[in-house]
């Protein structure tokens, strides 16, 4: 049983990788969102998107994962990836005042 523990661990440490890959990718797509609204003046907050992604990825979900679950990580993942658009704006904006100083 051991050695098919251990197999498993490294399949999930390899699967955490890929993980964190993506979702860093996401982010730095969610980043460059964020700076494409500020240009055109548009609210960050998105409800309408938000539950669109939300819909999309419960409707792909095959589990073992239930809808509910799938849903609640998404929340959390969008969250930041909106906490991460509020930080670049603050930085940007912050920038903005400095160099008109």
């Amino acid at each position: 049983m051991k050695p098919e523990l251990d197999d498993l661990r490294k399949r999930i440490d390899l699967l955490d990788e890929s993980l964190v890959r993506l979702l860093n990718s996401r982010a730095a797509c969610a980043l460059e969102i964020g700076r494409l609204k500020r240009e055109m003046g548009v609210a960050i907050y998105q409800p309408e998107r938000e539950k669109e992604v939300l819909r999309n990825v419960q409707a792909i979900n095959t589990g073992p994962l239930d809808g509910p679950a799938i849903k609640r990580l998404f929340e959390r993942i969008i969250d930041e990836a909106r906490h991460l658009e509020r930080i670049a704006e603050a930085v940007q904006s912050h920038d903005h005042e400095k160099d008109g100083q």
